[in-house]
């Protein structure tokens, strides 16, 4: 039978879901659609640049993880997967499950980029949306149908950078959320457990 824990954070997600980035301290909004579509196209052409390396596939996943800390806004991220968790654990709890999640997202969602080799992603369109820009691009894979890899740009941490990505349509951050949720359940609440299984996981 599902937690208690688990039914409060279904049931909280849906209204947390925008006011969880609202709660971080943010400038006056100076991101331009330029500066968002130049992002992506940085990422992009990071990401293009080793699927067409040839480096074995930890050494890509090590790459995809640099990508990952230079251009995602990984603390703002980090905490939206803990949900409501995040407000009862302690500055050092917050910063150890950061550190483990980018290397589990790092892994994650290398090995999907891992696939397009031989492929190519290409940014089409951008348009501003209340908490930044979303930027649309589509990954060509050979021998396959097109399809859509979308990046949403704020300036929220001070920097331009992507706090949320949708492939295919299915909303990374909701889909950790949900998921690092059931694994905090399965650990009964225990952060630091959850902290050090992530750094093996993904």
């Amino acid at each position: 039978m599902p937690s208690k824990n688990l039914f409060r954070r279904d049931f909280m997600m849906s209204a947390t879901a925008l006011a969880g980035l609202a709660a971080f301290p943010m400038p006056a909004m100076a991101l331009t659609e330029s500066q968002a579509t130049g992002l992506v196209n940085q990422v992009v052409a990071d990401i293009n640049r080793v699927i067409a390396s040839g480096k074995s596939e930890s050494a890509m996943l090590r790459d995809f993880e640099k990508i990952f800390v230079t251009y995602a806004d990984v603390p703002i991220m980090a905490r939206y997967a803990l949900g409501s968790d995040a407000r009862g654990a302690t500055r050092s709890q917050i910063r150890n499950f950061t550190n483990a999640f980018t290397g589990y997202i790092a892994r994650k969602y290398g090995k999907r980029f891992r696939e397009f080799i031989g492929a190519s992603i290409e940014v089409k369109s951008a348009r501003k949306i209340k908490s930044g820009y979303e930027v649309r691009s589509t990954a060509k894979l050979r021998g396959e149908a097109p399809f859509e890899v979308t990046f949403l740009i704020s300036d929220k941490s001070g920097k331009n950078k992507f706090f949320n990505m949708f492939i295919e349509g299915v909303n990374m951050l909701l889909t950790e959320r949900t998921e690092i949720g059931a694994m905090l359940d399965r650990r009964k609440g225990n952060i630091d457990q959850l902290t050090a299984d992530l750094k093996r996981a993904g």
